[in-house]
Protein backbone atom coordinates (compact mmCIF):
# COMPACT_ATOMS: atom_id res chain seq x y z
CA UNK A 1 0.00 0.00 0.00
CA UNK A 2 2.35 2.68 -1.21
CA UNK A 3 4.84 4.10 1.23
CA UNK A 4 2.98 2.97 4.31
CA UNK A 5 5.03 1.90 7.32
CA UNK A 6 4.77 -1.80 7.95
CA UNK A 7 3.01 -3.09 11.00
CA UNK A 8 2.57 -6.72 11.98
CA UNK A 9 0.69 -8.96 9.61
CA UNK A 10 -2.66 -10.49 10.29
CA UNK A 11 -2.98 -13.75 12.07
CA UNK A 12 -5.56 -16.40 11.24
CA UNK A 13 -9.33 -16.20 11.56
CA UNK A 14 -11.16 -14.32 14.31
CA UNK A 15 -11.32 -15.73 17.88
CA UNK A 16 -13.68 -18.66 18.31
CA UNK A 17 -17.13 -17.66 19.47
CA UNK A 18 -19.27 -19.81 21.77
CA UNK A 19 -20.76 -22.64 19.71
CA UNK A 20 -17.64 -23.00 17.52
CA UNK A 21 -15.19 -25.91 17.49
CA UNK A 22 -12.78 -26.22 20.41
CA UNK A 23 -9.06 -26.96 20.60
CA UNK A 24 -8.38 -30.69 20.89
CA UNK A 25 -7.31 -30.33 24.54
CA UNK A 26 -10.87 -29.50 25.64
CA UNK A 27 -12.75 -32.75 26.26
CA UNK A 28 -16.39 -33.47 25.71
CA UNK A 29 -18.54 -33.09 28.79
CA UNK A 30 -18.72 -30.21 31.25
CA UNK A 31 -15.60 -28.10 31.74
CA UNK A 32 -15.22 -25.46 34.43
CA UNK A 33 -13.00 -22.39 34.37
CA UNK A 34 -12.11 -20.64 37.66
CA UNK A 35 -9.44 -18.61 39.37
CA UNK A 36 -8.41 -18.48 43.02
CA UNK A 37 -8.47 -14.68 42.99
CA UNK A 38 -12.26 -14.65 42.77
CA UNK A 39 -14.56 -14.75 45.82
CA UNK A 40 -17.33 -16.42 43.84
CA UNK A 41 -14.96 -19.15 42.64
CA UNK A 42 -13.86 -19.70 46.25
CA UNK A 43 -17.55 -19.87 47.21
CA UNK A 44 -18.38 -22.58 44.66
CA UNK A 45 -15.14 -24.56 45.10
CA UNK A 46 -16.90 -27.21 47.27
CA UNK A 47 -19.58 -27.56 44.59
CA UNK A 48 -16.93 -28.04 41.90
CA UNK A 49 -15.15 -30.62 44.07
CA UNK A 50 -18.36 -32.62 44.65
CA UNK A 51 -19.38 -32.52 40.97
CA UNK A 52 -15.88 -33.49 39.82
CA UNK A 53 -15.80 -36.39 42.26
CA UNK A 54 -19.20 -37.56 40.97
CA UNK A 55 -17.91 -37.42 37.36
CA UNK A 56 -20.24 -34.57 36.40
CA UNK A 57 -17.30 -32.36 35.40
CA UNK A 58 -14.82 -33.62 32.83
CA UNK A 59 -12.10 -30.98 33.35
CA UNK A 60 -11.37 -28.04 35.62
CA UNK A 61 -9.15 -25.20 34.40
CA UNK A 62 -7.57 -22.68 36.76
CA UNK A 63 -6.45 -19.30 35.43
CA UNK A 64 -4.08 -18.43 38.26
CA UNK A 65 -3.33 -21.41 40.54
CA UNK A 66 -3.21 -25.06 39.39
CA UNK A 67 -3.71 -26.11 43.04
CA UNK A 68 -7.17 -24.50 43.05
CA UNK A 69 -9.81 -25.64 43.83
CA UNK A 70 -8.43 -27.49 46.83
CA UNK A 71 -9.25 -31.16 46.86
CA UNK A 72 -9.89 -31.42 43.13
CA UNK A 73 -7.39 -33.74 41.46
CA UNK A 74 -6.12 -33.11 37.97
CA UNK A 75 -6.81 -29.36 37.80
CA UNK A 76 -5.41 -28.13 34.48
CA UNK A 77 -3.04 -25.18 34.58
CA UNK A 78 -4.44 -22.41 32.34
CA UNK A 79 -2.20 -19.59 33.49
CA UNK A 80 -1.23 -19.09 29.84
CA UNK A 81 -4.99 -18.63 29.23
CA UNK A 82 -5.03 -20.71 26.06
CA UNK A 83 -8.24 -22.56 26.93
CA UNK A 84 -9.88 -19.50 28.51
CA UNK A 85 -9.14 -17.48 25.37
CA UNK A 86 -10.46 -20.12 22.96
CA UNK A 87 -13.55 -20.64 25.10
CA UNK A 88 -14.12 -16.88 25.07
CA UNK A 89 -14.40 -16.75 28.86
CA UNK A 90 -15.44 -13.30 30.07
CA UNK A 91 -16.37 -14.14 33.67
CA UNK A 92 -15.35 -16.80 36.17
CA UNK A 93 -16.67 -19.15 37.29
CA UNK A 94 -18.01 -20.43 33.99
CA UNK A 95 -19.14 -23.98 33.26
CA UNK A 96 -19.46 -25.06 29.63
CA UNK A 97 -21.05 -28.21 28.21
CA UNK A 98 -19.20 -29.54 25.14
CA UNK A 99 -20.67 -32.23 22.88
CA UNK A 100 -18.78 -33.56 19.86
CA UNK A 101 -16.29 -30.72 20.17
CA UNK A 102 -18.90 -27.95 20.13
CA UNK A 103 -20.39 -25.85 22.89
CA UNK A 104 -23.97 -26.67 23.74
CA UNK A 105 -24.57 -24.37 26.71
CA UNK A 106 -22.86 -22.47 29.51
CA UNK A 107 -23.60 -20.89 32.89
CA UNK A 108 -21.72 -17.83 34.09
CA UNK A 109 -21.30 -16.87 37.76
CA UNK A 110 -23.18 -18.69 40.54
CA UNK A 111 -26.95 -19.07 40.50
CA UNK A 112 -28.17 -22.14 42.36
CA UNK A 113 -31.25 -22.63 40.21
CA UNK A 114 -29.39 -22.50 36.91
CA UNK A 115 -26.53 -24.67 38.16
CA UNK A 116 -29.04 -27.23 39.46
CA UNK A 117 -30.82 -27.33 36.10
CA UNK A 118 -27.49 -27.44 34.21
CA UNK A 119 -26.21 -30.46 36.19
CA UNK A 120 -29.55 -32.11 36.92
CA UNK A 121 -28.85 -32.04 40.66
CA UNK A 122 -30.59 -30.10 43.44
CA UNK A 123 -27.51 -28.14 44.53
CA UNK A 124 -29.58 -25.95 46.84
CA UNK A 125 -30.40 -29.00 48.96
CA UNK A 126 -26.85 -30.34 48.71
CA UNK A 127 -25.29 -27.01 49.74
CA UNK A 128 -27.91 -25.16 51.83
CA UNK A 129 -25.37 -22.72 53.29
CA UNK A 130 -24.54 -21.22 49.90
CA UNK A 131 -26.34 -18.02 48.83
CA UNK A 132 -28.77 -18.37 45.96
CA UNK A 133 -26.80 -15.99 43.71
CA UNK A 134 -23.38 -14.37 43.39
CA UNK A 135 -22.00 -12.61 40.31
CA UNK A 136 -18.67 -13.83 39.05
CA UNK A 137 -15.39 -11.96 38.56
CA UNK A 138 -13.72 -10.80 35.40
CA UNK A 139 -11.73 -13.41 33.54
CA UNK A 140 -7.97 -12.83 33.36
CA UNK A 141 -8.38 -12.83 29.58
CA UNK A 142 -9.87 -9.36 30.01
CA UNK A 143 -7.19 -7.88 32.23
CA UNK A 144 -5.72 -4.63 30.94
CA UNK A 145 -3.69 -5.33 27.80
CA UNK A 146 -4.46 -9.04 27.85
CA UNK A 147 -7.00 -9.28 24.97
CA UNK A 148 -4.45 -7.87 22.52
CA UNK A 149 -1.64 -9.99 23.91
CA UNK A 150 -3.69 -13.18 23.64
CA UNK A 151 -4.93 -12.37 20.14
CA UNK A 152 -1.32 -12.15 18.99
CA UNK A 153 -0.13 -15.11 21.08
CA UNK A 154 -2.74 -17.45 19.63
CA UNK A 155 -2.69 -16.21 16.05
CA UNK A 156 -5.99 -14.35 16.13
CA UNK A 157 -4.76 -10.84 15.30
CA UNK A 158 -7.05 -9.18 12.73
CA UNK A 159 -4.32 -6.83 11.48
CA UNK A 160 -3.69 -6.82 7.75
CA UNK A 161 -0.49 -4.80 7.53
CA UNK A 162 2.60 -6.68 6.45
CA UNK A 163 4.99 -7.89 9.09
CA UNK A 164 8.55 -6.60 9.28
CA UNK A 165 10.93 -8.86 11.13
CA UNK A 166 14.04 -7.36 12.70
CA UNK A 167 17.22 -9.28 13.25
CA UNK A 168 18.06 -10.02 16.87
CA UNK A 169 21.00 -7.60 16.81
CA UNK A 170 19.01 -4.72 15.30
CA UNK A 171 18.04 -1.80 17.49
CA UNK A 172 14.33 -1.04 16.96
CA UNK A 173 14.71 2.73 16.96
CA UNK A 174 17.63 2.67 14.56
CA UNK A 175 15.97 0.13 12.31
CA UNK A 176 12.83 2.25 11.94
CA UNK A 177 14.90 5.35 11.27
CA UNK A 178 17.00 3.53 8.66
CA UNK A 179 13.83 2.40 6.88
CA UNK A 180 12.70 6.00 6.53
CA UNK A 181 9.65 5.86 8.77
CA UNK A 182 10.84 8.53 11.22
CA UNK A 183 10.36 12.28 11.26
CA UNK A 184 13.82 12.55 12.78
CA UNK A 185 12.77 11.67 16.32
CA UNK A 186 12.75 8.18 17.82
CA UNK A 187 9.62 6.13 17.16
CA UNK A 188 7.69 3.64 19.27
CA UNK A 189 7.82 0.23 17.57
CA UNK A 190 4.36 -0.64 16.18
CA UNK A 191 4.07 -4.19 17.46
CA UNK A 192 0.87 -6.13 16.93
CA UNK A 193 -0.08 -5.81 20.58
CA UNK A 194 0.44 -2.04 20.58
CA UNK A 195 -1.52 -1.54 17.37
CA UNK A 196 -4.41 -3.67 18.62
CA UNK A 197 -4.38 -1.72 21.87
CA UNK A 198 -4.45 1.54 19.88
CA UNK A 199 -7.43 0.31 17.86
CA UNK A 200 -9.35 -0.11 21.12
CA UNK A 201 -9.51 3.70 21.19
CA UNK A 202 -12.17 3.76 18.46
CA UNK A 203 -15.33 1.88 17.58
CA UNK A 204 -14.50 2.13 13.88
CA UNK A 205 -13.49 -1.04 12.05
CA UNK A 206 -9.77 -1.39 11.43
CA UNK A 207 -10.49 -1.91 7.72
CA UNK A 208 -12.48 1.32 7.29
CA UNK A 209 -10.85 3.71 4.85
CA UNK A 210 -10.32 7.03 6.62
CA UNK A 211 -9.03 9.06 3.70
CA UNK A 212 -6.98 9.02 0.51
CA UNK A 213 -3.69 10.52 1.62
CA UNK A 214 -1.67 12.83 -0.61
CA UNK A 215 0.69 13.20 -2.32
CA UNK A 216 0.64 9.58 -3.52
CA UNK A 217 -3.14 9.33 -3.06
CA UNK A 218 -3.00 6.11 -1.04
CA UNK A 219 -6.06 4.75 0.74
CA UNK A 220 -5.45 4.88 4.47
CA UNK A 221 -7.37 2.58 6.81
CA UNK A 222 -8.07 3.01 10.50
CA UNK A 223 -5.42 0.34 11.08
CA UNK A 224 -2.78 2.35 9.22
CA UNK A 225 -3.63 5.45 11.23
CA UNK A 226 -3.30 3.36 14.38
CA UNK A 227 0.14 2.11 13.29
CA UNK A 228 1.38 5.67 12.89
CA UNK A 229 -0.30 6.79 16.11
CA UNK A 230 1.63 4.08 17.94
CA UNK A 231 4.89 5.23 16.34
CA UNK A 232 4.11 8.83 17.30
CA UNK A 233 3.66 7.85 20.96
CA UNK A 234 -0.11 8.35 21.19
CA UNK A 235 -2.37 6.73 23.77
CA UNK A 236 -5.46 4.86 22.48
CA UNK A 237 -7.80 7.60 23.69
CA UNK A 238 -6.11 10.05 21.31
CA UNK A 239 -6.99 7.98 18.24
CA UNK A 240 -10.39 9.60 17.50
CA UNK A 241 -8.68 13.01 17.34
CA UNK A 242 -5.97 11.66 15.03
CA UNK A 243 -8.57 10.03 12.76
CA UNK A 244 -10.51 13.28 12.56
CA UNK A 245 -7.35 15.23 11.78
CA UNK A 246 -6.44 12.82 8.98
CA UNK A 247 -9.92 13.18 7.50
CA UNK A 248 -9.71 16.98 7.66
CA UNK A 249 -6.19 17.13 6.22
CA UNK A 250 -7.13 15.03 3.20
CA UNK A 251 -10.00 17.25 2.07
CA UNK A 252 -9.78 19.32 -1.08
CA UNK A 253 -10.36 22.45 1.03
CA UNK A 254 -7.36 21.91 3.27
CA UNK A 255 -5.15 20.87 0.35
CA UNK A 256 -2.46 18.92 2.17
CA UNK A 257 -0.73 18.16 -1.13
CA UNK A 258 -0.32 21.85 -1.90
CA UNK A 259 0.79 22.56 1.65
CA UNK A 260 3.45 19.89 1.34
CA UNK A 261 4.70 21.10 -2.02
CA UNK A 262 4.91 24.79 -1.18
CA UNK A 263 8.21 26.39 -0.24
CA UNK A 264 6.31 28.32 2.46
CA UNK A 265 6.86 27.85 6.20
CA UNK A 266 3.44 26.47 7.08
CA UNK A 267 2.31 23.04 8.29
CA UNK A 268 -0.85 21.61 9.83
CA UNK A 269 -1.99 23.22 13.10
CA UNK A 270 -4.64 21.31 15.07
CA UNK A 271 -7.00 23.18 17.41
CA UNK A 272 -9.18 20.87 19.53
CA UNK A 273 -12.48 21.93 21.08
CA UNK A 274 -15.10 20.22 23.19
CA UNK A 275 -15.14 17.63 25.98
CA UNK A 276 -12.55 15.34 24.40
CA UNK A 277 -9.78 17.89 25.01
CA UNK A 278 -9.81 17.76 28.83
CA UNK A 279 -10.87 14.10 28.79
CA UNK A 280 -7.65 12.99 27.07
CA UNK A 281 -5.43 15.70 28.53
CA UNK A 282 -4.80 18.07 25.61
CA UNK A 283 -3.14 21.16 27.06
CA UNK A 284 -4.79 24.55 26.68
CA UNK A 285 -2.87 26.37 29.42
CA UNK A 286 0.71 27.01 30.47
CA UNK A 287 3.24 26.40 27.68
CA UNK A 288 0.37 25.56 25.36
CA UNK A 289 2.51 25.51 22.22
CA UNK A 290 5.53 23.98 23.92
CA UNK A 291 6.79 20.66 25.18
CA UNK A 292 5.73 18.59 28.14
CA UNK A 293 2.22 17.35 27.29
CA UNK A 294 1.99 13.95 25.67
CA UNK A 295 -1.31 14.53 23.89
CA UNK A 296 -0.19 17.82 22.35
CA UNK A 297 3.18 16.41 21.32
CA UNK A 298 1.93 13.19 19.75
CA UNK A 299 -1.45 13.87 18.11
CA UNK A 300 -0.09 16.34 15.58
CA UNK A 301 2.95 14.13 15.10
CA UNK A 302 0.72 11.17 14.25
CA UNK A 303 -0.96 13.18 11.49
CA UNK A 304 2.41 14.13 10.04
CA UNK A 305 3.60 10.51 10.16
CA UNK A 306 0.49 9.40 8.26
CA UNK A 307 1.23 11.98 5.58
CA UNK A 308 4.86 10.89 5.48
CA UNK A 309 4.53 7.10 5.67
CA UNK A 310 1.18 6.48 4.00
CA UNK A 311 1.05 9.40 1.57
CA UNK A 312 4.77 9.63 0.84
CA UNK A 313 5.11 13.31 1.77
CA UNK A 314 8.72 13.65 2.89
CA UNK A 315 11.06 16.61 3.18
CA UNK A 316 13.31 16.81 0.14
CA UNK A 317 10.72 14.93 -1.90
CA UNK A 318 7.29 16.46 -2.33
CA UNK A 319 7.82 18.53 0.83
CA UNK A 320 9.77 21.48 -0.56
CA UNK A 321 9.66 23.95 2.36
CA UNK A 322 12.49 26.46 2.26
CA UNK A 323 12.62 26.70 6.05
CA UNK A 324 9.61 24.84 7.45
CA UNK A 325 9.03 25.40 11.15
CA UNK A 326 9.39 23.30 14.33
CA UNK A 327 5.63 22.88 14.45
CA UNK A 328 5.80 20.65 11.38
CA UNK A 329 6.88 17.86 13.70
CA UNK A 330 3.30 18.16 14.99
CA UNK A 331 1.41 21.12 16.46
CA UNK A 332 -1.75 20.40 18.42
CA UNK A 333 -3.41 22.26 21.28
CA UNK A 334 -6.81 22.82 22.85
CA UNK A 335 -8.82 25.97 23.33
CA UNK A 336 -9.42 26.96 26.95
CA UNK A 337 -13.19 27.17 26.74
CA UNK A 338 -14.32 27.66 30.34
CA UNK A 339 -12.80 31.11 30.99
CA UNK A 340 -13.65 32.23 27.47
CA UNK A 341 -17.28 31.21 27.89
CA UNK A 342 -17.42 33.05 31.21
CA UNK A 343 -16.25 36.14 29.31
CA UNK A 344 -19.02 35.71 26.73
CA UNK A 345 -16.83 34.17 24.03
CA UNK A 346 -17.98 31.25 21.90
CA UNK A 347 -15.39 28.62 21.14
CA UNK A 348 -13.67 28.51 17.76
CA UNK A 349 -15.59 25.35 16.89
CA UNK A 350 -18.92 26.99 17.76
CA UNK A 351 -17.98 30.02 15.70
CA UNK A 352 -17.43 27.64 12.81
CA UNK A 353 -20.82 25.96 13.17
CA UNK A 354 -20.20 23.07 15.57
CA UNK A 355 -22.88 22.70 18.29
CA UNK A 356 -21.87 23.61 21.82
CA UNK A 357 -20.52 20.67 23.80
CA UNK A 358 -19.44 18.77 20.69
CA UNK A 359 -15.83 17.71 20.26
CA UNK A 360 -14.17 19.01 17.12
CA UNK A 361 -10.84 19.55 15.41
CA UNK A 362 -10.00 22.62 13.34
CA UNK A 363 -7.09 22.18 10.96
CA UNK A 364 -5.23 25.31 9.88
CA UNK A 365 -2.21 25.65 7.59
CA UNK A 366 -0.04 27.80 9.82
CA UNK A 367 3.42 29.06 10.61
CA UNK A 368 5.09 28.85 13.99
CA UNK A 369 3.63 31.19 16.65
CA UNK A 370 5.00 34.71 16.95
CA UNK A 371 4.46 36.93 19.95
CA UNK A 372 2.22 39.92 20.59
CA UNK A 373 3.78 41.74 23.52
CA UNK A 374 1.61 44.40 25.15
CA UNK A 375 2.08 44.86 28.89
CA UNK A 376 0.85 48.45 29.04
CA UNK A 377 -2.62 48.55 27.48
CA UNK A 378 -5.43 48.69 30.00
CA UNK A 379 -8.27 49.39 27.55
CA UNK A 380 -9.73 47.15 24.90
CA UNK A 381 -9.21 49.77 22.20
CA UNK A 382 -5.51 50.18 22.95
CA UNK A 383 -4.93 46.44 23.08
CA UNK A 384 -6.81 45.91 19.82
CA UNK A 385 -4.51 48.42 18.13
CA UNK A 386 -1.50 46.46 19.36
CA UNK A 387 -2.99 43.29 17.93
CA UNK A 388 -3.67 45.00 14.61
CA UNK A 389 -0.15 46.40 14.37
CA UNK A 390 1.31 42.93 14.85
CA UNK A 391 -1.17 41.30 12.50
CA UNK A 392 -0.27 43.65 9.67
CA UNK A 393 3.06 41.83 9.28
CA UNK A 394 1.47 38.42 8.55
CA UNK A 395 2.99 37.25 5.28
CA UNK A 396 4.19 40.78 4.53
CA UNK A 397 2.88 44.21 5.64
CA UNK A 398 2.13 45.06 2.00
CA UNK A 399 0.19 41.91 1.08
CA UNK A 400 -3.54 42.16 1.88
CA UNK A 401 -6.11 39.32 1.88
CA UNK A 402 -3.60 36.66 0.83
CA UNK A 403 -3.06 35.04 4.22
CA UNK A 404 -5.32 34.04 7.11
CA UNK A 405 -4.18 33.97 10.72
CA UNK A 406 -4.91 32.40 14.08
CA UNK A 407 -4.85 34.88 16.96
CA UNK A 408 -4.26 33.13 20.28
CA UNK A 409 -5.61 35.44 22.99
CA UNK A 410 -4.06 34.89 26.41
CA UNK A 411 -6.05 34.93 29.66
CA UNK A 412 -4.65 38.31 30.76
CA UNK A 413 -5.44 39.94 27.42
CA UNK A 414 -8.87 38.27 27.39
CA UNK A 415 -9.64 39.90 30.72
CA UNK A 416 -8.88 43.30 29.24
CA UNK A 417 -11.31 42.75 26.40
CA UNK A 418 -13.96 41.12 28.58
CA UNK A 419 -13.90 43.96 31.10
CA UNK A 420 -15.40 46.20 28.41
CA UNK A 421 -17.76 43.58 27.05
CA UNK A 422 -15.83 42.76 23.92
CA UNK A 423 -16.64 39.24 22.76
CA UNK A 424 -14.97 37.31 19.96
CA UNK A 425 -17.00 38.88 17.18
CA UNK A 426 -16.52 42.39 18.54
CA UNK A 427 -12.76 41.93 18.61
CA UNK A 428 -12.67 40.50 15.09
CA UNK A 429 -14.78 43.40 13.85
CA UNK A 430 -12.53 45.96 15.52
CA UNK A 431 -9.42 44.32 14.10
CA UNK A 432 -10.89 44.24 10.62
CA UNK A 433 -11.69 47.95 10.93
CA UNK A 434 -8.16 48.75 12.09
CA UNK A 435 -6.68 46.72 9.25
CA UNK A 436 -8.27 48.59 6.35
CA UNK A 437 -5.13 49.56 4.49
CA UNK A 438 -4.66 52.34 1.90
CA UNK A 439 -3.54 50.95 -1.41
CA UNK A 440 -0.98 53.72 -1.77
CA UNK A 441 1.00 52.10 1.06
CA UNK A 442 0.71 48.62 -0.42
CA UNK A 443 1.64 49.05 -4.08
CA UNK A 444 4.90 47.81 -5.45
CA UNK A 445 7.66 50.32 -4.75
CA UNK A 446 5.85 52.10 -1.93
CA UNK A 447 8.16 52.69 0.99
CA UNK A 448 11.09 51.74 -1.20
CA UNK A 449 9.98 48.08 -1.13
CA UNK A 450 9.48 46.26 -4.42
CA UNK A 451 7.07 43.74 -2.90
CA UNK A 452 3.43 44.76 -3.01
CA UNK A 453 0.22 44.84 -5.02
CA UNK A 454 -0.21 46.20 -8.56
CA UNK A 455 0.00 49.96 -8.94
CA UNK A 456 -3.55 50.11 -10.32
CA UNK A 457 -4.86 49.49 -6.81
CA UNK A 458 -3.21 52.55 -5.29
CA UNK A 459 -6.55 54.35 -4.89
CA UNK A 460 -8.24 51.43 -3.16
CA UNK A 461 -8.61 50.67 0.54
CA UNK A 462 -8.05 46.97 1.10
CA UNK A 463 -8.54 44.76 4.16
CA UNK A 464 -5.53 42.92 5.48
CA UNK A 465 -7.69 39.82 6.04
CA UNK A 466 -10.62 38.46 4.07
CA UNK A 467 -13.94 37.85 5.84
CA UNK A 468 -13.45 34.81 8.03
CA UNK A 469 -9.69 35.03 7.72
CA UNK A 470 -9.08 35.77 11.41
CA UNK A 471 -9.53 32.76 13.69
CA UNK A 472 -9.48 33.65 17.39
CA UNK A 473 -8.75 31.10 20.09
CA UNK A 474 -8.31 31.51 23.85
CA UNK A 475 -5.44 29.57 25.41
CA UNK A 476 -2.19 29.95 27.32
CA UNK A 477 -1.06 30.39 30.92
CA UNK A 478 -2.85 32.70 33.34
CA UNK A 479 0.17 34.96 33.83
CA UNK A 480 1.78 37.07 31.13
CA UNK A 481 0.40 39.91 29.01
CA UNK A 482 1.35 38.17 25.79
CA UNK A 483 -0.76 36.78 22.99
CA UNK A 484 0.32 35.08 19.77
CA UNK A 485 -0.24 35.02 16.03
CA UNK A 486 0.12 32.10 13.64
CA UNK A 487 0.18 33.36 10.09
CA UNK A 488 -1.33 31.14 7.46
CA UNK A 489 -0.36 29.88 4.05
CA UNK A 490 -2.03 31.35 0.95
CA UNK A 491 -5.79 31.07 1.38
CA UNK A 492 -8.56 30.22 -1.04
CA UNK A 493 -8.57 27.99 -4.10
CA UNK A 494 -4.83 28.38 -4.67
CA UNK A 495 -3.93 27.57 -1.08
CA UNK A 496 -5.67 26.17 1.99
CA UNK A 497 -8.95 26.72 3.78
CA UNK A 498 -9.33 26.03 7.51
CA UNK A 499 -11.34 22.84 7.98
CA UNK A 500 -13.39 21.94 11.06
CA UNK A 501 -14.64 18.41 11.67
CA UNK A 502 -16.59 16.90 14.56
CA UNK A 503 -14.88 14.12 16.50
CA UNK A 504 -17.23 11.12 16.61
CA UNK A 505 -17.25 8.81 18.33
CA UNK A 506 -14.67 9.66 20.97
CA UNK A 507 -15.62 7.24 23.72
Amino acid sequence: MGNQPPSPTVGAEAPLAPGGPFPPAVPDGVVAVLKRDCPTCELVAPVIARLAADGAIAAVYSQDDPAFPDGVPGVIDDRELAVSFHLDIETVPTVVRVVDGREQSRVVGWEVGRWSEFFGVDLGAAFPALPPYRPGCGSRTHDVGMPETLAVRFGRSPLRSRRVELASAEDEAEAMYDRGWSDGLPLVAPTEVRVLRMLAGTTRAATDVVAVVPPNLVECTVEKVAVNAVMAGCRPEYLPVVLTAVEAACTTEFNAHGLLATTHFAGPVLVVNGPIAPAVGINSGVNVFGQGTRANSTIGRALQLVIRNVGGGRPGGVDRATFGNPGKAGLCFAESEGPARAAGWMSLAEERGVPSGTSAVTLFAGEAPRGIVDQKSRTAASLARSFAACLRSVGHPKLPMAFDAIVAVSPEHLRTFAAEGWDRRRLVGELQGLLQLPGSELVQGAGGISEGIPSGLADRVLPKFRDGGLLLVHCGGDAGMFSAVMGGWVNGAEGSEPVTREVTPWV
